[in-house]
């Protein structure tokens, strides 16, 4: 029986694929600079994914179906490589990421590999805590374009074996590193641990602020912890940028089961100024650019209707601090500048 079930799964893949020339290729920046919910299905043997069994790094062949605006069904074999360190271990999903099929004929074959990030457990709680997540993306895209772009789905988990429950969650995908250099004129930087001394001191007063708003300890320069690294092709003499990813840790996201990671603060919604040193001249620079999209980031929050009311209150009340705080320039040196600690 487990033989025909697979049989008539992949007459069903051949089926679909009929109309891979049909439609024009999805372009990647175009399908990352749409912000409308994906309605997707991904078909897969899930006890490899969601199985005690499972192990990272396994390749696990799949079928991706999304539907277009228009109604059409838009359908791709990817390969799955099961990804993640805790979450791994304790997420009924994990991390992944979504290889597409390269045949030229696909329309999806421009997406190439990129990461999905699920919900970790299905609850209402985990969904808010993915929402939360995702919206951080879309916060920092707007205060700078040197930022990951993130593409919201509703995943519909189905088990390509016919043996376990199809399971629905939401999901995003993560911008290609090379694709977020690329736009920028800049190329992806794979060299190892960087010096302070190599990075742009603006852009990492920018991330190290907004780690700070949204209250994440769980990044690092050294060893390159929850960020990206992309060099300029124009400056070859220094100049690099840092790009953040990974905020579930984070106050603003506020996780059951995130700790903080710094043992004088009591949890993740405390928060603590972790970047390197500047003076308050620097930081101001910078700050005028939170000043300047603080209606737009409200707006976005209080727009996203995906998000619970207890929800955006939660964040509209944490951003307040934030922005109460960064509004004197006594408490801005207290929080932010190491000698007015002293």
């Amino acid at each position: 029986m487990k033989r025909i079930l697979v049989l008539i799964w992949l007459i069903g893949i051949a089926d679909l694929s009929i109309g891979y020339c049909q439609s024009t290729s999805v372009d990647r920046a175009a399908f990352f600079n749409d912000t409308s919910t994906i309605q997707a299905t991904l078909v897969t043997n899930l006890d490899k994914i969601l199985s005690n069994h499972r192990k990272k790094d396994n390749e696990v062949p799949g079928v991706f179906i999304y539907s277009q605006p228009d109604g059409q069904k838009i359908t791709n074999p990817v390969t799955l490589r099961v990804r993640g360190n805790f979450r791994l271990q304790y997420c009924l999903v994990p991390p992944l990421k979504i290889k597409f099929n390269s045949n030229d004929s696909s329309v999806l074959h421009l997406l190439k590999t990129l990461e999905l990030v699920s919900t970790c457990k299905i609850s209402n709680d985990f969904e808010q805590y993915l929402l939360k997540e995702y919206l951080i993306y879309r916060i920092y895209n707007l205060l700078t374009e040197k930022s990951f772009r993130a593409r919201l789905l509703r995943l519909n988990l189905q088990d390509s074996a016919a043996k376990k429950k199809p399971v629905y969650f939401y999901a995003f995908l993560l911008e290609d590193l090379k694709d977020l250099a690329k736009r920028n004129g800049y190329k992806e930087w794979g060299k190892g641990n960087i010096k302070s001394s190599a990075i742009d001191r603006q852009q990492v007063a920018m991330v190290s602020i907004f780690q700070y708003m949204i209250g994440n300890l769980d990044w690092g320069l050294s060893p390159n912890h929850n960020v990206k690294l992309i060099a300029s092709l124009k400056d070859t003499t220094g100049g690099l940028n840092i790009i953040p990813y990974d905020f579930d840790y984070s106050g603003f996201v506020n996780a059951h089961y995130a700790v903080s990671n710094d043992e004088e603060l009591e949890n993740v919604k405390q928060r603590k100024y972790i970047g390197l040193p500047r003076t308050l001249t620097e930081l101001e620079e910078v700050l005028v650019i939170f000043k300047q999209k603080k209606s737009q980031i409200y707006d976005l929050v209080n727009h996203f209707n995906l998000l619970t009311s207890k929800s955006k209150k939660e964040i509209t009340d944490y951003l307040d601090e934030f922005y109460d705080m960064i509004g004197h320039s006594d408490k801005v040196k207290l929080n932010f500048v190491p000698e007015a600690n002293q």
